[in-house]
């Protein structure tokens, strides 16, 4: 089981670890966690921080989660949020290290700083080609080696995804992909994807994994080979779909998606 954390530049890393380590006790060992720097300034607003400080409230706040995990006791000073002098964080999650994944739009930054923690890392793939995040990934990973992390490297890609019936049923899902992505509010986050986007995001080129269960295996298997994928995050359920058609489409990821990938 997956669990991702929004927001983390902003969330307190000590509720983190014991909300995650409460669902990793509850779930005995599945629970890990995703950190990402926030796609949004809505946020920062919220809790009252500049978005000046995005990047300096990650970096501290991923090092003091990273520092929670290795120890029961804490002791840790920053610019943030208030010290921790000897502090107990419990509980205590089962798995020892808690995973933490770093996840990764398109700052090579990012990718950098994941590759010198020797975390692994996830990259957030919904648009454009695969040969705009290839960078990426050789960036993670030629900065993990110098930092002498080659063993811990891990790579996984996040995108939307639906296997449908047929090419044609697959792509009728699109007025609900519009209706996930679109802004809710005036000026609110998010964007509005046409129907010609669409169409092409699902192509053989696309970044969008939406097709009949051949086509998203064949787009698959060629993420995997240009990257090195060791995991893929499968968004399934977006946009209110039905949920026999969420059911279906999981159901062919198992028995014909999966196997495939595994094959190949």
């Amino acid at each position: 089981m997956a669990d991702i954390l929004g927001y983390a530049a902003l969330a307190d890393p000590v509720r983190v670890y014991e909300d995650f380590a409460t669902v990793d006790l509850i779930s005995r060992g599945r629970a890990e966690i995703i950190a990402g720097r926030s796609a949004f300034a809505e946020p920062f607003r919220l809790f009252g921080y500049d978005t000046a400080d995005y990047d300096a409230l990650f970096a501290e706040k991923l090092g003091l989660l990273l520092d929670i995990r290795s120890r029961e006791n804490v002791t840790w000073h920053g610019r943030f949020r208030a010290a921790l002098d000897g502090a107990f964080v419990t509980p205590r999650a089962v798995q020892e290290p808690l995973p933490v994944w770093v996840g990764v739009g398109g700052s090579a930054d990012s990718a950098a700083r994941a590759g010198r923690l020797g975390l692994p890392m996830i990259l957030g793939y919904i648009g454009g080609a695969l040969a705009h995040v290839k960078p990426l990934a050789d960036t993670y990973r030629a900065a993990g080696e110098r930092a002498g992390h080659p063993d811990s490297l891990k790579l996984a890609l996040s995108t939307h995804f639906h296997a449908g019936a047929g090419p044609a049923s697959a792509r009728a899902t699109y007025p609900y992909y519009h209706e996930y992505l679109r802004p809710k509010t005036p000026g609110g986050r998010g964007f509005t994807v046409s129907r010609a986007a669409f169409e092409a995001g699902t192509g053989p080129d696309g970044a969008i994994m939406i097709g009949s269960a051949a086509e998203v295996t064949d787009k698959l298997i060629t993420a995997r080979k240009i990257l090195g994928l060791d995991r893929l995050f499968a968004q399934v359920d977006w946009g209110g779909l039905p949920t026999a058609m969420v059911e279906d489409s999981i159901g062919r990821y198992a028995t014909e998606v999966a196997p495939e990938l595994r094959s190949a």
